[in-house]
């Protein structure tokens, strides 16, 4: 079997089970290099005077790393700027928020270029390469242009917008051109492709040879959906560690007489942390009677701190969150928790498997885990409900969970009554459909569906020339 390279923004090894705290890619990815004597390659997070593209590496449990640093200016030009405050707004429809600068462009450019010419030498000829995410859109035009003749491919965990919303970016058709440098991209989910294979096929002209292949800018480029899945079997063994037990415990006296609703999401626009919590805020208003049968908890670990967008909406949950405890708690009661921390992934295990709601609300999302991680953590004989909102990718799997408008405060309110009012029996029936599709559609079978596909893609490409 081939050596298997992945290739991310950053590389988070795994340290030892259950340390892994929320990120779906370093999850994702974790898992499936267990099954592989490969190599992860990546930003080590560190920045430095000036880059030097010295490697540090490091093997454990039979996955070799190997991070690099950047500069102080790649950090705030390609990962700052424009993977956070271009691409990452733009595919997630808030062109309001995205920033067109000329030098993000050329630190996003920059970094590519650095991260093939530190990556180049470590590969070998039969090594297939697996490049994960919007970061690195032009990471194999520059291995192709060093003479890396290898399969490569790439995979989008975020949303492909429409093609009206991607050619609002300068310089669209050079981004589109570059992924036809790899020999397979992968999205989400059919909806991402077709949205993709438009813009090939409206604005570059191309034309579809075959339902997985497109061709443009002369060369040809097989293409598919590959829904990511848990590691549902790790993921079923860490709800039963002590640490899960604990939180479970500690959650299940918390709320004593009441129901847990339960949200877990980075502090971040796409999210729509804003509107759940104004959703909840109308369940409250709307249902008197039930007011004192719920507590919400909102855990939003801070991300991206530097960027405005990500302050001001951090402003703004403060706000919300103390007005709706303002206006709704009582002296012995308070209907509202709201968190900015990281908690463990054996410690959200419990906290899932205590709560009788899980409230997964994106305003746009390329899958959604803890929508998965939710299902998984819930008790057969007495399951939650999961409230997901239809524009996460994960909402054409998990098609017997109550799918809401996440824009809507009062569909929210009108879930979470429904939800809380469901009998068991058709809570068990809901999460026995979902379920069923998080363990037959997991990690492995996301990884082998990719994997199986690139090394069986026919190479007749020659290497760039220089």
């Amino acid at each position: 079997m081939s050596r298997l390279i992945v290739v991310s923004n950053r590389v988070n090894p795994p340290t030892a089970a259950g340390e892994e705290t929320v990120g779906g890619l370093a999850m994702a990815l974790a898992a499936a290099l267990r099954q592989y004597s490969g190599l992860w390659f990546g930003w080590s997070g560190k920045t430095v005077p000036t880059f030097t593209g010295a490697l540090d590496t490091q093997t454990l449990d039979g996955v070799t790393s190997a991070v690099v640093d950047l500069e102080e200016a790649d950090l705030e030009e390609y990962y700052n700027g424009y993977a956070n405050k271009t691409l990452w707004p733009l595919f997630h429809y808030r062109t309001d928020l995205v920033a067109y600068d000329r030098v993000y462009g050329e630190g996003y450019s920059r970094v590519n270029r650095r991260f093939a010419e530190t990556l180049a030498p470590l590969i070998q000829p039969d090594d297939l390469i697996w490049v994960h995410d919007y970061h690195l859109i032009p990471l194999a035009r520059e291995l192709r242009m060093l003479g890396i003749k290898n399969r490569i491919g790439f995979f989008l965990h975020v949303p492909w917008p429409a093609h009206q919303v991607f050619t609002t970016l300068p310089r669209h058709r050079q981004l589109v051109e570059a992924m036809f440098d790899y020999d397979l991209v992968g999205f989400q989910t059919a909806e991402y492709l077709q949205a993709f294979e438009e813009y090939v096929l409206v604005e570059a002209g191309g034309a579809q040879l075959n339902p997985d292949t497109l061709k443009a800018f002369a060369r040809s480029l097989k293409v598919g959906a590959f829904p990511i899945g848990l590691d549902a079997a790790e993921f079923a063994r860490m709800l039963h560690s002590p640490k899960a037990r604990r939180m479970r415990d500690l959650m299940t006296a918390t709320t004593v007489f009441r129901h847990l609703v339960v949200g877990v999401d980075r502090l971040d626009y796409s999210k729509g942390l804003e509107e759940r919590f104004m959703g909840f805020e109308r369940f409250l208003a709307d249902n008197p009677d039930m007011r004192r049968e719920v507590l919400m908890l909102q855990i939003a670990p801070v991300s991206r701190e530097s960027v405005d967008a990500y302050q001001e909406i951090r402003g703004r949950l403060d706000a919300l969150s103390g007005r709706i405890n303002g206006e709704f708690a009582d002296v012995d009661w308070n209907p509202f928790r709201y968190v900015n921390k990281n908690y463990r992934r054996d410690e959200l295990a419990g906290i899932y498997g205590a709560a009788r709601l899980g409230l997964v609300t994106p305003l746009r999302d390329g899958m959604n885990l803890v929508a998965k991680e939710f299902v998984a953590a819930q008790n057969p004989e007495d399951p939650g409900v999961l409230i997901l909102s239809r524009f996460a990718g994960a909402a054409r799997q998990l098609t017997d969970a109550l799918l809401i408008n996440p824009n809507s405060p009062e569909e929210i309110a009108d879930a979470l009554k429904r939800a809380l009012s469901m009998d068991k029996a058709e809570r068990i029936r809901r999460w026995r459909a979902l379920f069923d599709n998080v363990q037959r559609e997991d990690v492995t079978a996301w990884r082998d569906a990719f994997v199986t596909a690139l090394a069986g893609v026919r190479v007749k490409r020659t290497a760039l020339a220089g």
